[in-house]
């Protein structure tokens, strides 16, 4: 297994590479899938949305990232999970060229997350994602691993949502709960909320 100690904060310098190393992540994930339908949209829009991303995570979180760059992990502190609109419009030039047409369904995903969110001070996992190239490796468990090691001494739970089943073990396993299940509207993707309690 990786030693999480194989990961280092990600910098400035690091963006345009984690941010496409997350789009090919992220490529087949319901929650992007329906913001961008045509695959080859999704390829092309994947990056900067992760790079946007990148950037709103850097004043108030923990941005990690493997030594290769295979792997990486966007936290936000407590106190700082959802967004305040002075952030949205600050970004929102950035968000617009991103997002284009898929803009309400953005706001709609967004908001349901918002909506999800525990009420109490928790570390948010943001994005958490590795290279298809590289993963059965463990560098997405190291990568996990590595976060919660360093905000365990904080005494606050941790909280992530994922729009993939198929990652439920992978987040149980490492000690998270589900505690939701919701749909972003009638016809947005599947969530669960999965939850671990600070030790």
């Amino acid at each position: 297994m990786t030693d999480p100690a194989a990961f280092r904060l990600a910098t400035r310098p690091d963006r345009t590479a984690v941010a496409a190393m997350l789009a090919r992540a992220f490529a087949s994930d319901p929650a992007m899938a329906w913001l961008f339908p045509n695959p080859a949209a999704r390829a092309r829009k994947l990056p900067a949305l992760f790079a946007l991303l990148f950037d709103m995570d850097a004043v108030h979180g923990m941005r990690l990232v493997s030594l290769g760059g295979e792997a990486a992990t966007l936290w936000r502190a407590p106190g700082h999970a959802e967004t305040p609109m002075r952030e949205m419009l600050r970004f929102a030039p950035a968000m617009l060229a991103t997002f284009g047409l898929a803009l309400p369904r953005a706001l709609a995903l967004s908001d349901a997350i918002d909506r999800h969110m525990p009420r109490e001070p928790f570390w948010y996992l943001h994005i958490a994602g590795c290279d298809p190239a590289h993963q059965g490796k463990g560098l997405g468990r190291a990568a996990v691993r590595a976060g919660l090691e360093r905000i365990e001494a904080s005494g606050v739970p941790q909280y992530l949502e994922t729009a993939t089943e198929a990652n439920l073990g992978f987040y149980q396993a490492l000690g998270f709960r589900v505690t939701q299940d919701w749909r972003v509207g009638t016809d947005g993707p599947r969530f669960w909320s999965l939850r671990r309690d600070a030790i």
